[in-house]
């Protein structure tokens, strides 16, 4: 079963790789990625996979589903495909689309005598309004058994974690009046924004280490010699788990009242983006994607150890509705970080490709084993009930 598993992948390998290639080439930011949604869909209906297309009324989302007529669990990939602004597929969500495509027509070739359901998720705009979030508050993900995907990286490391984020807008509303004839008629609302960013400075001292706060001026005036009437900032605000970032959320919130009542400013703040939680690696299914790529022919002594990523992910809201893993896969030789133009243009060589579809063999390895091991099966699902009752610190 494992050899027809790589066959179909070996077999469907140019169509796959050209499939990266037209995505990588071109890079669409998220929620504008028509081209490489089409693209992906006219794969998946070759591939003989029913579409949904534009789930929850997302215009670049889709759902890609096979089910066999035997009863079986239902195995998740998932694909991403927006670029970054500027840089193009510097994440390379190009290969993480192909690889998503790979890893279910491998299953596939073995889904109708194991029985079973292959679901694949297109998922918009991960690098700022994640569609994963939508998905798996409206429910989606509750009746999946294993959500899976790899990202591509300078090494093979195992999947680790990553820090719940909210995204914070305030606004600060001043009045209006000349600089330096009649500065006192005025109520500055930059003033307010910078006593802001003093008061989270402070606050950082009192904080843990895995919380981060960072944000910007998005609004500082229009003219030296006008009192600003009007003001923003941007913030993110990143912590291990969803419960400490709500407080820390909360403490932010009070740093802001008390900026704009020092100031005489008016104050409005809201999200201006989807909050993300913490992504919840389940370490059975973690373990046994380590051991397909060894099976594979990676050493194990070339897989590093999790790492703590200071990141977020909206696979992270998936990770509490099911058990899932986002491990890294190696497809450069250099040490390039991600969202770096050496990556990106790493990430279009031969060597990437290549690592794409290894990657992809070992989702689908991994998605095998799940479907046919029921004591795995229930190992994993023990472990996800687990982790919801003990958040990460």
């Amino acid at each position: 079963m494992k050899n027809k598993i790589i066959e179909a992948i070996e077999a469907h390998s140019g169509v796959i790789t050209e499939t990266a290639k037209f995505i990588g080439s071109h890079p669409e930011l998220g929620n504008e990625e028509f081209l490489a949604s089409s693209r992906l869909i006219d794969e998946f209906t070759k591939f003989g996979f029913h579409i949904e297309k534009e789930p929850l009324r997302i215009p670049t989302a889709f759902i890609a589903s096979y089910a066999s007529s035997k009863p079986g669990p239902v195995i998740a990939f998932l694909c991403e495909y927006d670029a970054l602004p500027e840089l193009g597929h510097a994440c390379g969500h190009h290969l993480i689309a192909a690889m998503g495509l790979a890893a279910a027509v491998g299953l596939k070739a073995v889904i109708d005598e194991i029985g079973g359901t292959i679901r694949v998720y297109g998922t918009p705009a991960e690098e700022t309004e994640g569609a994963k979030v939508l998905m798996a508050d409206a429910g989606m993900f509750d009746d999946v058994d294993a959500a899976m995907m790899a990202h591509p990286y300078h090494s093979h490391v195992k999947s680790g974690t990553s820090l719940a984020m909210d995204a914070l807008q305030f606004d600060f509303h001043g009045k209006a009046a000349h600089a330096a004839a009649s500065p006192h008629e005025g109520i500055n609302a930059l003033d307010g924004i910078i006593q802001l960013f003093n008061a989270v400075s402070a606050l950082r001292q009192q904080l843990p280490s895995h919380v981060r706060i960072h944000g910007i001026v998005a609004n500082g005036g229009k003219a030296p010699n006008i009192i600003p009437d009007y003001a923003s900032a941007q913030f993110y605000v990143r912590s291990a788990n969803r419960p400490f970032t709500n407080e820390t959320v909360q403490k932010v919130l009070r740093c802001a009242e008390g900026a704009a009542l020092q100031t005489g400013c008016r104050m409005e703040s809201f999200h201006y983006q989807l909050s993300y939680d913490e992504l919840i690696t389940n370490s059975a299914l973690s373990e046994l994607f380590t051991q397909s790529l060894e099976y594979l022919g990676v050493s194990s002594g070339a897989i590093q150890e999790p790492r703590k990523d200071s990141g977020s992910l909206d696979l992270g809201n998936v990770s509490r509705r099911c058990p899932a893993v986002h491990p890294y896969v190696k497809v450069a030789d250099g040490d390039y970080s991600l969202h770096t133009p050496e990556f990106r243009d790493a990430a279009m060589l031969p060597k990437a490709f290549d690592g794409m579809l290894l990657g992809a063999k070992a989702l689908a390895l991994s998605a095998y084993e799940v479907m046919t091991r029921p004591d795995l099966m229930q190992r994993i699902k023990d472990e996800f009930a687990w982790s919801l009752q003990n958040p990460q610190e």
